[in-house]
């Protein structure tokens, strides 16, 4: 028998709201695939099952909220005999619940295909045009998808304004969730996670002014060969060189659990993503080192965009091994942030700006940009975390042999 339950996100989550079953009793369903939604307090997720079986019971409501690590449905693992679940189902019910994990179990997703196709006979929906379809009382299966194939959440708010009004009399749709209690919520969160961080890891923090005329140079060349939607960013540049220096110095990769730490299984980078409404997410680019430079380019892009509709994936929160936050669009020279833990390092980037700079004896202009670091002093060492950001800066001045996968 297999047990679905509520997987945690981390230090800032302990419950989550199920909105909607994809499934029901009887159906197959293959690792990876979604087969519900749950509302927590950054978005609304789709969630994957984690392995291959057939959905024998489905054992909580859509509309209940419920604690991580809370059974939400059994499957029954192939050629098992109902009868054997329902008795060990049985068995389960008297000894009461588990204790909560703090994250799944879960193969990494590739970071080039962060968006899988729906299931056969099922249509691909938005976790946020799902909750808001809820909210205003419209029938999902009636809404027509863009022109991808996918219900969005502007998908929805086209049919809510298409639909006629109702009835006199009528039971009113339910109120929908107002974006600033959402962000309200999210905020009292990631306040709780950073002042438990703050509390319990000894944070150092180290900085590096890191010179990008080669960068810059080599973005400037390829892009001009290349059309607007095309074009390369800085960050991925950015997430392919602290990939990089993570492979030499593996002990910035990971967590810290149980009193050690817990090398990554892959180089896998939260990305610090501002959302519209407020607050922030921290999704997953999976196997950075292991992929070209354009791939970073347009993972990063999607997951941003998916980001800020709410269509993120369970596993995308999950399994980040460390953070990178840039606020140099914000015009910071520097961000020094707090570790999510149990994560043990975070990287930042500030704003690039031209300053003086000493080459060959001569002074001339140079794009900078200040590259942080806050790491855990149980993990690493100051020394350590130097020669870190030496191999990030270093990086840097050799683009052509950086863009690279599989390195």
């Amino acid at each position: 028998m297999i047990e679905f339950r509520l997987p945690s996100l981390g230090a800032d989550m302990d419950e989550g709201k199920l909105l909607q079953w994809l499934v029901k009793p009887g159906d197959k369903v293959k690792k990876g695939e979604v087969v519900c939604v749950v509302d927590t307090a950054k978005a609304a997720l789709d969630v994957e099952c984690w392995n291959d079986g057939i959905v024998h019971a489905l054992l909580v409501e859509p509309g209940t909220t419920i604690p991580v690590g809370t059974l939400l449905a059994v499957l029954r693992e192939p050629g098992e005999a109902p009868a054997a679940v329902d008795a060990r189902l049985a068995q389960l019910t008297a000894e009461g619940p588990k204790p909560a994990a703090t994250a799944p179990v879960a193969a990494p997703v590739a970071a080039a295909a962060v968006t899988q196709p729906a299931a056969a006979g099922r249509r691909r929906v938005s976790p946020a045009a799902r909750k808001r379809a809820a909210e205003l009382g419209i029938d999902i299966d009636r809404v027509a998808p863009g022109a991808d194939g996918t219900v969005s959440l502007e998908d929805v708010e086209r049919a809510a304004r298409a639909a006629p009004a109702p009835a006199p009399g009528a039971a009113p749709a339910a109120a929908p969730v107002a974006p600033a209690a959402r962000a309200a919520q999210m905020r009292k969160v990631i306040a709780a996670a950073m002042a438990r961080s703050k509390r319990e890891i000894p944070h150092y923090y180290l900085a590096e002014d890191v010179p990008l005329a080669a960068a810059t140079q080599w973005l400037a060349r390829r892009n001009a060969e290349r059309s607007v939607t095309e074009r390369l960013l800085l960050a991925p540049l950015l997430l392919k060189a602290v990939a990089s220096a993570l492979r030499r110095y593996p002990e910035f990769n990971g967590y810290w659990r149980d009193g050690a730490f817990e090398p990554g299984a892959g180089i896998h980078i939260g990305v610090a993503i501002s959302l519209r409404a407020g607050g922030l997410v921290t999704p997953a680019l999976h196997d950075v080192d292991r992929v070209d430079v354009d791939a970073v380019n347009r993972a990063l892009l999607d997951l941003t965009r998916r980001a800020r509709a709410g269509s993120l994936k369970l596993a995308e929160l999950t399994d980040a091994t460390i953070t990178v936050t840039s606020l140099g669009d914000q015009g910071v020279a520097s961000v020094w942030g707090v570790i999510f833990p149990p994560q043990v390092a975070i990287v930042g980037f500030g704003r690039v700006v031209e300053r003086p700079w000493v080459v060959d004896g001569a002074v001339r202009p140079m794009p900078i940009v200040t590259a942080t670091l806050s790491a855990d002093h149980r993990a690493s060492d100051g020394h350590r975390g130097a020669l870190l950001l030496a191999a990030i800066r270093d990086r840097l001045q050799a683009p052509d042999e950086l863009v690279k996968g599989n390195e």
